[in-house]
């Protein structure tokens, strides 16, 4: 009998694209329970189960009086884990007729012949005038607004309910200091899902 196991990684990237300052870099945490299900409904072809959006939001980091950032633990417990407070979503899953931008939200499968692990990379750019409702600039004191984003998530798509309710999943979660977005920054987001065996691990 064989027994293959099987390792996920996450690793996220936000930068500003015009200055090419990286805002955020680090590894996010996986919700293994989530996304096993995940990849079993994909495997077995049931449509649903599959990455499908980013999702942002401002509830996984304060910041006190002196400049003293709290982070809370990221979410990876319950089939129901959600960000603590999604303020915005986009739609990276490139083949759905709802994403708005495909060129620029999308999802890239990177392999090398040989190797024992995957990636799925997972890009997404904030426009300057997206999320509308943003403030002009990126010199904001409030890290409590809508748009002052330390949390994002990948969600996977389980279609809808009977009332039409979108249904989906907390895939991965990470939590980081406040980063505004605003009308004068335009944000890329590069977010790498490394899927390898458990022999022979490759960091990101």
């Amino acid at each position: 009998m064989s027994n293959c196991q099987i390792k996920v990684d996450g690793f996220v990237k936000i930068f500003d694209l015009n200055t090419n300052e990286v805002l955020v870099d680090k590894s996010n945490a996986i919700h293994y329970e989530n996304i096993s299900e995940a990849m079993a409904y994909t495997l077995s072809n049931r449509g649903t189960g599959a990455i499908y959006k980013m999702a942002f939001g401002n509830g996984g980091a304060s910041v006190d009086e002196t400049g003293i950032i709290t982070y809370l633990p990221t979410n990876t417990v319950g089939q129901n884990a959600a960000l603590y407070n999604e303020t915005y979503a986009v739609i990276i899953d490139d083949t759905s007729v709802l994403n708005t931008n495909p060129a620029r939200n999308k999802m890239l499968i990177s392999h090398t012949a040989g190797k024992v692990y995957t990636d799925i990379v997972v890009q997404c750019v904030l426009d300057y005038g997206e999320p509308p409702g943003q403030t002009a600039f990126d010199n904001g004191t409030q890290t409590e607004s809508p748009y002052t984003f330390d949390e994002l998530g990948l969600m996977a798509d389980y279609g809808t309910d009977n009332t039409g309710r979108e249904l989906t999943r907390l895939l991965t979660h990470v939590i980081f200091h406040p980063v505004q977005k605003s009308l004068n920054r335009q944000i890329q987001i590069n977010y790498t899902v490394r899927i390898q065996s458990l022999t022979n691990l490759v960091t990101i």
